[in-house]
């Protein structure tokens, strides 16, 4: 297990903007402890906005409404404007997937950031302007993003309009930052995100460089570019406790080493 906590990021150049991210925690009352003093480290950085990018639980507690409103307490303590993206574990992995996520809406949306919506029922679907950068968080979830199930087909095309609304704002700003839960290159038993990586490498393709693509899912650190144009960072995840430092400066988003507990 890493117990590590790095030492103090270097401080970010005049102008910059830094975020945070972090996902896929916590999973047991151990890393909900691990939690706690990961949130005390994030607290002491100077950070615009933070960004979960989903599954805060595991098994059934994952399911429960206690286990997500301890969540909600837990993650109140953050002293940032803080953004949660929901995930699998919280509700398509559940027996009743769509009450699940009925339920954590009415516990998660709206955040303490002043974000714009998509209209209808996806109020997770969110986007703001920081630092020159279009962010967007879209219902994008693990387990092959549900696609046996009825839901999938108008949840992913909220997705993709949504996406697009986002990026056509992004064309007239610096660039694009797409956040979700599933990781879209998991493509076995079956693929969930064949239109969604299609969308993805024509933004690379428009877009060049100015695309940063973060979710987690696979709880491995990525920091790559597995689409041509599209930047991905995967954030660590159970059971690792880490977040991961963005700053946004002259050159674009760059990300720093996670920083664990």
């Amino acid at each position: 297990m890493l117990l590590l906590l790095a030492g103090c990021a270097s401080a970010p150049p005049p102008g910059a903007l830094v975020f945070g991210v972090l996902g896929d925690t916590p999973y047991n009352a151990r890393e909900v402890e691990r939690l706690e003093a990961l949130i005390d480290d994030i607290n002491g950085a100077p950070l615009a906005f933070v960004v979960h990018v989903g599954d805060i639980g595991a098994g059934t507690s994952g399911c429960s409404d206690a286990w997500l409103q301890a969540r909600k307490e837990q993650f109140a303590r953050i002293r940032h404007p803080f953004v949660l993206i929901p995930g699998d574990n919280e509700w398509n992995d559940c027996p009743r997937p769509l009450e699940r996520l009925a339920a954590w809406r009415s516990v998660f949306c709206l955040p303490n950031l002043k974000v714009d919506v998509q209209p209808g029922e996806y109020c997770e679907h969110m986007r703001w302007q920081s630092g020159g950068y279009v962010f967007v968080t879209l219902n994008v979830q693990g387990s092959n993003n549900n696609i046996r199930h009825a839901e999938h087909g108008p949840r992913m095309a909220a997705v993709i309009s949504w996406l697009d609304e986002g990026a056509r704002l992004a064309e007239r700003q610096r660039g694009l930052v797409v956040l979700m839960q599933g990781d879209p290159f998991i493509v076995l038993p079956r693929d969930g995100y064949a239109e969604l990586r299609r969308k993805l490498a024509a933004l690379g393709e428009r877009m060049p460089g100015r695309v940063v693509l973060v979710h987690g899912d696979s709880h491995t650190y990525h920091d790559d570019e597995p689409i041509p144009g599209v930047r991905r960072l995967e954030v660590w995840g159970s059971p690792v406790v880490s977040w991961i430092r963005g700053e946004i400066g002259p050159e674009g988003v760059r990300f720093s080493a996670p920083r664990y507990r």
